[in-house]
C-alpha cells in the first residue's frame, strides 16, 4: 500500500490552474485544501488527519440533522442510525466517511464517484458524481446524483467548507448573508420555527463584523441575483480581500457556523459557510425536500472565489 492511500483520508488528488490549487481526498470525496497563489483560505486538515467538524465534506442524502433519526416518506416509516448520540439525531447523511473512486482527472479538474447502496433507514441506491475544478474564476463543484433504485427517494444536499481570511479573526471578519429569515432551533439544534431577522443580531443583509456573536444558524428566504446565484461573503475590514461562497438556484438555505464547539486550536478559528438545498430535519417536515424519481438525475453547482 502506498503512503498516499495509507493516509487516514485516503488517496489524495491535487488539481491546479492559474495560481489556484485544491486537494480532494478519497474518504468522503472531501475537499481537504484550497489555496490561491499560495494563500490557504480553506481551514482544512492534514493528509493523516480525520476530517474535524465535517471539514470539507459532502453532506447527503440529507444535510444537518434528523430528529431521533425517524421520518416517514410516502406512507412508510424509517429509522436511521443515531450518528450524533448526545442529541439523538442522524447527522450529515451517509456519504461523508465512504471511499470515493476516481472517474476522470485533468491537471485542473478531478471527478469522483460514489455508489450509495440502499440500507436500513434509507433503502434507496444513489450514484454520486462530483466534478471539482479550479481556474482563474476560483474553485467550482458540479454535483450530479442519479437515483439508481426503483422507487422515489427523498434527498437533500450540502457541503461543509470552513473558511478564513489570512490574519483576520472570526470576530473581525465582515460577513454578508443575503437572507431575510432564520430557523429557530432548540437545544438539540433542531428546528422549532422561523423568524424574520431584520434588525436582529443575525441580520447580515448589510455587511458587518461578526463580533462576539456565536452562530450555528440556518438562514432562509435567501436572495438570488439575475443569474440565479446566491452568495455569502467573508471580508477583511482592513483590505479588499474577501472570500465569496456562491451557489445556484437549487440551494435555498445557508448555514453559517462560527466553530465555537470545536476544540483546541480549531475553536472559533474559521467560519463554516454551507449552502443547503433544504433546512434541517427536512425528511420529517418535507420542507424543500427533493424527491428523486427512479432513474432521474439531479444536478447543482456551487463554488468559492477569493
Amino acid at each position: 500500500m502506498s503512503a498516499e492511500s495509507a493516509a487516514k483520508s485516503g488517496i489524495q488528488w491535487s488539481i491546479e490552474a492559474d495560481g489556484h490549487r485544491a486537494v480532494l481526498v478519497e474518504v468522503g470525496g472531501t475537499l481537504r485544501s484550497y489555496s490561491v497563489n499560495g494563500v490557504e483560505i480553506l481551514d482544512g486538515f492534514g493528509t493523516d488527519e480525520i476530517s474535524p467538524g465535517s471539514a470539507g465534506q459532502i453532506l447527503a442524502p440529507w444535510p444537518n440533522r434528523i430528529r431521533d433519526g425517524q421520518y416517514e416518506f410516502e406512507g412508510q416509516a424509517y429509522q436511521l442510525a443515531l450518528t450524533e448520540p448526545p442529541r439523538r439525531t442522524a447527522i450529515h447523511g451517509l456519504v461523508n466517511w465512504s471511499r470515493w473512486r476516481l472517474a476522470e482527472r485533468t491537471a485542473a479538474s478531478v471527478t469522483l464517484e460514489y455508489e450509495l447502496p440502499g440500507q436500513v433507514g434509507y433503502p434507496w441506491s444513489l450514484l454520486f458524481r462530483t466534478r471539482w475544478s479550479v481556474s482563474a474564476d476560483g474553485l467550482r463543484c458540479d454535483q450530479e446524483v442519479v437515483n439508481t433504485s426503483d422507487a422515489n427517494a427523498p434527498f437533500g444536499y450540502s457541503v461543509h467548507p470552513y473558511l478564513r481570511l489570512p490574519g483576520v479573526s472570526v470576530d473581525d471578519t465582515v460577513l454578508h448573508v443575503p437572507a431575510r429569515s432564520r430557523i429557530q432551533a432548540d437545544a438539540r439544534l433542531l428546528p422549532i420555527g422561523a423568524t424574520k431577522i431584520a434588525g436582529t443580531e443575525f441580520d447580515f443583509t448589510e455587511s458587518r463584523r461578526i463580533g462576539s456573536l456565536v452562530m450555528d444558524a440556518s438562514f432562509g428566504d435567501i436572495d438570488f441575483d439575475a443569474d440565479g446565484i446566491t452568495a455569502v461573503t467573508l471580508s477583511d475590514p482592513g483590505s479588499d480581500a474577501r472570500i465569496v461562497v456562491w451557489a445556484d438556484e437549487k440551494f435555498r438555505y445557508w448555514q453559517v457556523f462560527t466553530a465555537d464547539t470545536l476544540h483546541g486550536e480549531r475553536f472559533r478559528r474559521s467560519v463554516a459557510v454551507e449552502p443547503m438545498t433544504c433546512p434541517p430535519d427536512a425528511f420529517r417536515s418535507g420542507r424543500d425536500l427533493t424527491v428523486l424519481a427512479p432513474g432521474s438525475t439531479w444536478a447543482a453547482s456551487w463554488g468559492i472565489r477569493f
